[in-house]
């Protein structure tokens, strides 16, 4: 028989996961942390989302760059790169947010020739 530290009642051994837990599993599982670790997604990024990371943060190095060149053919290249992280990652807003810069910055490099 253990005492638990959240419920301060004495349960048998097998209400503990292991020896050294201090929290019964009945402490452990209410229906609300069950809730809560259902809404977190898993952290382990897929091979496609770590590229598609690698390449966002090539596009942000662009946009960085571009920023003292002001080349349009910088830009163009960085918004690209960006919207290929931001759709592996299905982000929609941000998907919107690229294609608007991507547009305006096509048009700037099209109008200047």
């Amino acid at each position: 028989m253990k005492k638990c530290n959240q419920c301060k009642q004495k349960r048998s051994n097998w209400m503990f996961k292991t020896k050294k837990k201090k929290t019964c599993r009945k402490c452990e599982y209410r229906w609300w942390r069950n809730i809560l670790r259902l809404m977190v997604r898993d952290k382990r990024l897929t091979p496609l989302e770590r590229l598609g990371t690698r390449i966002g943060y090539m596009g942000v190095g662009f946009l960085i760059a571009g920023q003292w060149s002001l080349l349009p053919s910088i830009y163009i290249i960085g918004f690209a790169c960006v919207l290929i992280q931001v759709t592996i990652r299905r982000q929609w807003n941000l998907v919107a947010l690229q294609l608007n810069g991507l547009i305006a910055w096509t048009l700037h490099f099209i109008n200047s020739l």
